[in-house]
């Protein structure tokens, strides 16, 4: 197996484990701050351990000394662990994923504020599209039972976080972030834990709730591993499988219908997504392609 099909399999394979993420969150009889709280605790605890089996406490310790861009990714990314569960609850699964396709775009406009990297002409109708998909599941979230636009606005603060996080990692590239990860976990945990209530719940749904954090566990390691062997273009377009089965899953599973208008803001953001990071790979393609001299 060459190092690419290795990225391609392990990406894809993080991303089937993070799709029953949202599920879990409908199938745990609890409220929004203690599902995020057991969430955290789990994931963070097993991926701490995995981080401590392989590195020690040098990774930690790397982390440490990135300083402030260390700081505000950690804390962006332990603001979207109880985010993505509070949007879920506030909202259709349908919605929250299709809302999340959108990071992307946010990535690209805080990389040319705080990066100083220009923004594409093809990004720039990619923009268009997506923000136009966001509309048409905005606009449907008042008709769409169990759809709110508070919840939709949450799940676009959680898309903004993430691709926030992921730009200031990017000026940490020459040092790995997955100790930070459970930091992160663990600490989100820590903060919901005064407002939760996790010891009730955990004696009655404990397979699902240890169920729920060995699924993210598997997910987040997989798909920071996958992307070290693969574009980034790639990895964008195997994601976007998340927002496709998602939905279709938590429909199969609970019957919650995602609605006309999420579907059809869905089919927008995901096809102008697919499109423009398909035509990315193919110009890449070309670009790498040696010229052929003439006869």
């Amino acid at each position: 197996m060459n190092e690419h099909l290795k990225g391609l399999l392990i990406t894809a394979l993080g991303v089937l484990f993070v799709v029953p993420d949202s599920l879990f969150v409908r199938l745990i009889e609890a409220d929004a701050p203690t599902i995020s709280f057991w969430r955290g605790v789990t994931a963070g605890t097993v991926i701490l351990l995995g981080v401590l089996a392989l590195e020690g406490t040098r990774g930690f310790a790397k982390v440490a000394r990135t300083g402030k861009p260390g700081l505000i990714y950690t804390v962006l990314i332990a603001a979207t662990a109880p985010g993505f569960v509070l949007a879920v609850t506030w909202t259709s699964v349908a919605n929250v994923v299709f809302i999340l396709a959108s990071m992307p775009v946010f990535a690209a406009v805080f990389s040319r504020i705080f990066l100083g990297e220009p923004i594409s002409r093809r990004m720039i109708f990619t923009m268009m599209g997506v923000f136009a998909g966001l509309g048409i599941i905005a606009w449907g979230s008042g008709e769409t039972k169990g759809a709110s636009w508070q919840g939709d606005l949450v799940a676009l603060g959680v898309s903004a976080s993430f691709a926030a996080a992921m730009t200031a990692a990017r000026q940490l590239r020459a040092t790995s972030m997955i100790p930070a990860i459970p930091l992160a976990f663990l600490g989100a945990s820590l903060v919901m834990w005064p407002i939760a209530t996790p010891g009730p719940v955990f004696a009655s749904q404990w397979p699902l709730i240890l169920a729920h954090g060995a699924f993210i566990s598997v997910s987040t390691c997989l798909l920071t591993l996958g992307p070290r062997y693969i574009s980034s273009a790639e990895v964008a377009l195997l994601i976007l499988l998340e927002s496709v089965l998602a939905p279709l899953l938590v429909w199969w599973v609970v019957g919650e219908d995602p609605g006309p208008w999420a579907i059809i803001g869905g089919v927008v953001v995901i096809g102008v997504l697919f499109v423009s990071n398909l035509i990315l790979l193919r110009s890449r393609k070309r670009a790498r392609t040696p010229v052929q001299p003439r006869i």
